[in-house]
């Protein structure tokens, strides 16, 4: 067995193990942390079969954008456990009924697709074999890269416009300027006043003639 293949096996199972505590996780937000695990595992997959492309694309796109929205989002829900369980037993035949399902859809979709014979592609001559990574950029920086401009302006402007739309000044809001709690030194948060006293002190009463003070 090759070094390839072994850790193909290592992937597929930590995959199948990330994939079976999504669904069995008790807490949602470790199963969406296993969700990620997987997503992982899977680009590593991807990456062995040279799908470099895929494998980035599978990890910038769902790992550091949909998962981690889907975090934040679980995470200040603050859903309650209790009452989702509540109904799962009720759910649970219509649920088992539609996973066989989609479980013999996939069957007969991946199985006929092993069971067809692979045509061998003739070799062009003076063909130079490149990585598929080179090959997409080579192919969106001449024949696409006008699109590819116009996709990063648009992307660009609305990146300003969002900034822009939560940087309004609004004056029920307060702000604390950082740069001016790092700059505060010891004499500009406490001044020592001298002032004078507001009522002068009693003055002490005088002692009646003949009386001795113990």
């Amino acid at each position: 067995m090759s070094v390839t293949t072994g850790l193909f096996y290592l992937f597929s199972a930590v995959l199948l193990f990330a994939s079976f505590r999504v669904i069995t996780a008790r807490n949602p937000v470790h199963a969406v942390l296993f969700l990620v695990l997987a997503f992982f595992e899977a680009s590593m997959i991807w990456m062995l079969l040279k799908a470099e492309f895929l494998s980035i694309a599978l990890v910038l796109v769902y790992v550091g954008a949909v998962m981690v929205l889907f975090l934040f989002v679980v995470m200040m829900l603050d859903i309650n456990i209790e009452a989702v369980r509540q109904g799962f037993w009720k759910h649970f035949p219509m649920a088992a009924i539609i996973g066989v399902v989609i479980a013999l859809e996939m069957y007969g979709v991946l199985m006929g697709g092993f069971r067809q014979v692979e045509v061998a592609v003739p070799a062009v001559a003076g063909a130079v074999q490149q990585p598929n990574t080179q090959e997409l950029g080579a192919l969106l920086f001449t024949h696409y890269v006008y699109p590819l401009e116009v996709a990063a302006a648009i992307l660009l402007v609305a990146m300003i416009a969002a900034i822009a739309l939560t940087l309004r000044a609004r004056k029920d809001s307060k702000f604390v300027s950082a740069g001016e709690q790092v700059r505060v030194k010891s004499k500009d948060r406490m001044r020592i006043v001298k002032m004078a006293a507001t009522q002068a002190a009693a003055e002490p009463a005088s002692q009646p003639a003949g009386e001795v003070k113990a």
